[in-house]
């Protein structure tokens, strides 16, 4: 049988299986339904100073008795928690007993906000105020003080984005830590009379390597697995929420100067406003004007030696909130929207975001953004629009539809620029997202068609996969089939005129007793052909994954590849010598990946590479970062990245440094300063950024930003700018 014939017929079976997974979707009741916690209005003042001592605290129920998440979820926490919640007209209030099982310091990495989950002793909660099992809120703190907040979506991933006002106190001694909160009801959305919501509640305990949560949930899923969530039931409903507005003004002041191109400094002075608005108890209005994002980190440095174009996440706030309605649909290579594209070389004039919840089964999303007129290649003002609707099915899947648009206001003024420039690119989809009751199956369905002027193609993009993933196994099958002709301006589709098969087995094991957690093969392979199913590439990847319980992780492996070139292509990426179009090359290539455990102040991560390239040539590849906390005001880190690589003439052997220095100072919760320095010997650049934050009032911030850019070889000054930025959140 021809392989294409069994592709054929894999494309077919998986489709079907998905159907039919579908057609048999299990509604059944929640899983931790059992699990029940009452909360009850205070009748006194609660103060929010980690005491415990309060009447309201001493009237309410208790929620102990935490279950072991890892390092197995086969019985009761040994790490003792105990958790409190009441409220009043204005606020839910929380309190959660730390308990110390073995002696010694805490464990955290800094004061600041919205932590790394897995360096910090920390304590989170989840709520579903919806009880649909898929979207939510998560508000927490390590045992420092650094607050952690931000919204839930696809079931039980946290967007730390999103930023809100409320208030929490953490106090220790040689017994616990305790961790107490006060959290606006006008901070968060919620059904109107709703008396039951999903809750739960997850403790990170880094001494013990303990992970435990109150309602149960299975080790191969995140305590934030919404599908897991107990219940918390009021006493009455919560107070009818009122409608909210906060306006976010800036004031900011800068000055640049290009010294390479040998022009004047200039001067900046801007000011603009973002404003939140609660049109009703889910659903929110975001409005900026004039938005400014100098404050913004910078991306770190990465050494291309890729066929296509990298990804750089995106930093901006406006962009990332409520991100799964916009730019979480599709794939990691497959993105109809993404928001980096907006604002390239341009300032944004203005923004307008609404999103949220219409009622138990529906959400929506519409986004307006409108960049200024590009100067430089006299291109017209952009408009682009996303639109996107969700309906809930079955117990906790969705199906949704989207619009893309982006749209030219004005002509191009040059003939040059006519011939790279579209007057509009529009993308409409459906996407079909999966999940089991028990959150065992997952898997995606997703159409995506394009219209482009002068671009008239029928071309589409086809997509989907089904994963099933136990404590033991976890098997995926992914199928993907981008056309030649599908375009997408405002996405992230760095690969065209493809159809790829790609399938992942995983097993553990887990050993009664020793070092070793858990252990286990991972097999995955990738596959590329043309639309006529001529194969182009192959990537076989042989892995064994080690997790000891101390919580650090080894994986050696070994891969198997092929490509075939479809374009020429140079594999240093710095000349402009090529590979030949339809060059055909093999290599094989091991390495393996270290990753140390969190514990210890002194932290590192190792990844080595070595083995064949492209032309018969060989390439290794050493990858580090080394850490040093001095617990949790400094936070020092040296990431590495060296590449040395053996080509025929005319490349020969070539050398790629990258190196990249970090400080991080939280001289308290509200005082921050990060500095960072990368050099690049692959783009001959040395870029150095500071950061100043002070956090003057609750999501009110002064920032004194710096950023130089260098020549390496006599560290002249390319550019060179400093920002004084200035914000105030304003609650009505």
């Amino acid at each position: 049988m021809h392989f294409n014939k069994v592709v054929f017929g894999l494309k077919k079976t998986f489709c079907f299986s998905t159907i039919l997974f579908i057609t048999f979707h299990s509604v059944a009741q929640k899983k931790n339904e059992q699990f029940q916690v009452h909360i009850k209005k205070t009748s006194s003042r609660v103060v929010i100073d980690g005491q415990t001592n309060d009447q309201g605290w001493l009237d309410a129920e208790i929620a102990s008795d935490f279950y072991m998440v890892l390092p197995m979820d086969t019985g009761k926490a040994r790490v003792r928690t105990d958790v409190r919640m009441t409220y009043d007209e204005e606020n839910l209030y929380l309190l959660a007993e730390c308990y110390h099982l073995l002696k010694g310091p805490y464990y955290v990495e800094s004061l600041r906000r919205d932590f790394v989950f897995g360096k910090n002793d920390n304590f989170l909660l989840f709520m579903d105020p919806f009880d649909d099992q898929t979207n939510g809120f998560s508000f927490g703190a390590n045992a420092a003080g650094a607050q952690w907040d931000g919204t839930m979506y696809e079931g039980g991933k946290v967007d730390l984005n999103w930023d809100n006002k409320w208030n929490s106190a953490v106090i220790n001694n040689d017994e616990k830590w305790v961790f107490e909160a006060s959290i606006p009801f006008k901070s968060i959305r919620y059904k109107k009379g709703i008396t039951r919501w999903g809750i739960n509640f997850s403790r990170l305990d880094l001494k013990t390597t303990e992970k435990s949560s109150w309602a149960p949930v299975p080790r191969q899923f995140p305590t934030a697995s919404l599908a897991y969530t107990g219940i918390l039931i009021w006493d009455a409903p919560p107070p009818t929420p009122r409608m909210n507005m906060s306006l976010i003004p800036y004031v900011l002041g800068g000055v640049n100067k290009n010294y390479e191109a040998g022009t004047k400094s200039e001067f900046r002075k801007d000011i603009g406003v973002d404003a939140k608005i609660s049109l009703s108890s889910s659903l929110n209005l975001d409005l900026t004007v004039n938005p400014d994002f100098s404050q913004v980190e910078v991306d770190r440095q990465l050494t291309n030696l890729d066929r296509f174009e990298l990804f750089f996440p995106e930093r901006r706030q406006f962009f990332l909130e409520n991100g799964d309605l916009f730019s979480n649909i599709g794939y990691a290579t497959i993105r109809p929207f993404f928001s980096r594209r907006i604002g390239l070389g341009t300032p944004i004039h203005y923004g307008l975001r609404l999103s949220g919840k219409l009622n138990e089964d529906w959400r929506m999303g519409l986004m307006n953004v409108q960049s200024a007129k590009q100067e430089e290649d006299n291109l017209p003002i952009q408009n682009f629009t996303v639109a996107s609707v969700q309906r809930k099915v079955f117990s906790r899947s969705n199906i949704g539809m989207f619009f893309i648009n982006k749209q030219a206001i004005g002509s191009v003024g040059s003939d040059s620029a006519k011939d790279a420039y579209n007057d509009y690119n529009r993308n409409i989809g459906i996407e079909y997202n999966l999940a089991s009751s028990n959150n065992l199956w997952t898997g995606k369905l997703l159409l995506i068609k394009s219209f482009t002027e002068g671009n008239f193609s029928n071309e589409m993009v086809r997509t989907g996969h089904l994963q099933y993933q136990s404590r033991k196994w976890t098997i995926a099958l992914q199928y993907e089939d981008v056309g030649s002709g599908y375009q997408a301006d405002v996405g992230y589709v760095p690969r065209r005129g493809y159809t790829r098969l790609y399938p992942q087995v995983l097993r553990n094991f887990f050993p009664k007793g020793g070092i070793v957690l858990a252990h286990g093969p991972k097999i995955t392979s990738s596959y590329f052909f043309t639309r006529k199913m001529a194969q182009t590439d192959y990537e076989h990847i042989f892995a064994y994954n080690i997790a000891f319980r101390s919580q650090a992780v080894l994986t050696p492996w070994y891969s198997n590849n092929y490509v075939k070139l479809l374009s020429p292509f140079d594999p240093t990426n710095i000349t402009k010598d090529t590979l030949t179009r339809n060059t055909r090359h093999y290599w094989n290539a091991y390495g393996a990946d270290f990753i140390s455990k969190p514990q210890s102040l002194v932290t590192c991560s190792l990844s080595v590479r070595f083995g064949g390239y492209y032309a018969n040539g060989k390439r290794t590849n050493v990858m580090a970062e080394i850490g040093y906390r001095w617990q949790p005001y400094l936070n020092i880190s040296l990431a590495t990245n060296y590449n040395r690589i053996y080509l025929p003439q005319p490349w020969g052997n070539v050398n790629f440094v990258l190196i990249g220095p970090r400080v991080d100072v939280t001289m308290s919760n509200k005082l921050f300063l990060t500095g960072f320095l990368q050099y690049n010997e692959q783009t001959e650049n040395i870029n150095l950024n500071l950061r100043f934050q002070w956090r003057y009032k609750p999501a009110s911030d002064l920032f004194l930003v710096f950023t130089d850019n260098y020549l390496p070889e006599n560290f002249g000054v390319r550019n060179r700018a400093l920002v004084l930025k200035f914000n105030y959140w304003w609650n009505h």
